[in-house]
């Protein structure tokens, strides 16, 4: 196995993520799939046991804002794939960065955050959290491990690893060794690397999020979110953030994205391997002037590449006559899931009416991101390489 997160420590041996989702169903049905608890409330069958609940005696669900068995499963076993104590689910993954950023910031707050970052969190915030008088500074991945004074009087650092568009990794214990002499709480978007290739919460992040959209669900047909971290961090995202956001995750979307924690290891590997040939492929072409791929050996902390990756076309190349030519793959603004997906950041940019990260930090309009899916590589690359070719008059 080429993960830290291969293996999960129980009963006094090691496991893999797939062996412990076997483990966790069994049950006097016999059944392998957990089921769906698709209610909106749970009932009592004594006053006592309802008493008992809002006192807190009794861990019997109550309401599906609040807490729900299989939506409970899910973020038991994530938790558990996270090396979290806990885990929190959403209903989307820009849910859960805003849940962990609330759980921590106030009003007057200032932010840190890593230049070039996930368009949505950089709108949530520039359009909302700057209503509260929370202001953010961004802040180049240098800066962020080479100058420990940009982190004084900060409450939170919003970080990526690799970042989004550019996919430059930051060395984590440089930033948490940085955060912690200043008193700043760390948050991590680990969309890209997922448990598999990354643990931030070993390098000492406070507070791991993921779109559980993308690798986690894995199959395109889930909107989702989860934030992870210890007892005290995850105290005020689930018995304040979750309740009264109430962006809680679904019991139907928790049950899909069980289904996706039993092959994200097999996925996640698949994506990486076939990214890596593509991302080579890419470097020697002659259309090409730039590729932007994070893999083991550009940070300590990473042991495996995912499939996102970007790309820059040089001036011989016609962005817009290259993507319809493309016959496989398909263009769309997300990723992760088993199919080829390419988003031109030229695009983006004709967003209106309103800042856009992809135009605040001077994303090249040449720029292209590309989820490697998990068809045949050779058939992904043929594609890219007759579209390519149709690019160039």
């Amino acid at each position: 196995m080429n993960s830290v997160a291969s293996s999960l420590a129980g009963n006094g041996r090691e496991t893999t993520i797939a062996t412990a989702m076997a483990e966790c169903f069994k049950n006097e049905m016999g059944s392998p799939v957990p089921p769906i608890y698709q209610a909106s409330l749970f009932t009592f069958d004594t006053y006592e046991a309802l008493v008992a609940r809002f006192r807190e005696e009794s861990d019997h669900p109550l309401y599906s804002r609040v807490d729900n068995p299989t939506v409970r499963e899910f973020e038991r076993l994530f938790a558990k794939a996270e090396r979290a104590e806990r885990s929190a689910g959403f209903a989307s993954g820009i849910s859960a960065i805003a849940g962990a950023i609330l759980s921590v910031v106030n009003a007057g707050d200032r932010i840190i955050c890593v230049r070039n970052i996930y368009p949505d969190t950089y709108r949530l915030l520039e359009r909302v959290l700057v209503r509260f008088g929370v202001t953010t500074t961004y802040h180049s991945v240098a800066e962020l491990e080479d100058n420990p004074q940009i982190y004084a009087g900060a409450r939170l650092a919003v970080l990526e690893s690799p970042v989004s568009v550019t996919f430059e990794m930051l060395d984590l214990e440089k930033v948490v060794s940085h955060a912690r002499a200043h008193g700043v709480t760390t948050m991590i978007d680990n969309s890209w690397a997922t448990p598999i290739n990354q643990l931030p919460l070993a390098s000492g992040i406070d507070l791991v999020v993921h779109s559980a959209s993308k690798y986690i669900s894995g199959h395109s047909d889930t909107v989702a979110g989860v934030v992870s971290g210890s007892n005290a961090m995850m105290e005020p995202v689930i018995n304040t953030i979750v309740p009264l956001l109430g962006a809680k995750l679904a019991p139907l979307d928790a049950w899909l994205l069980l289904r996706g924690l039993r092959t994200l290891e097999l996925r996640v590997n698949r994506h990486g391997a076939s990214a890596t040939v593509i991302a080579q492929r890419l470097a020697q072409h002659r259309l090409v002037d730039r590729v932007n791929f994070a893999k083991p050996g550009d940070t300590p902390t990473l042991t495996g590449s995912s499939g996102l990756l970007s790309f820059e076309l040089n001036e011989r190349a016609d962005i817009r006559s290259f993507c319809n030519a493309l016959e496989i793959a398909r263009l769309g603004v997300s990723w992760g899931g088993f199919e080829t997906i390419l988003f031109p950041a030229s695009a983006g940019q004709q967003q209106k009416s309103e800042r856009n990260s992809l135009n605040e930090f001077g994303v090249p309009e040449n720029l292209v991101r590309l989820s490697v899916g998990l068809e045949n590589v050779d058939e992904i690359w043929a594609d890219i390489d007759q579209a390519l070719g149709k690019s160039c008059p």
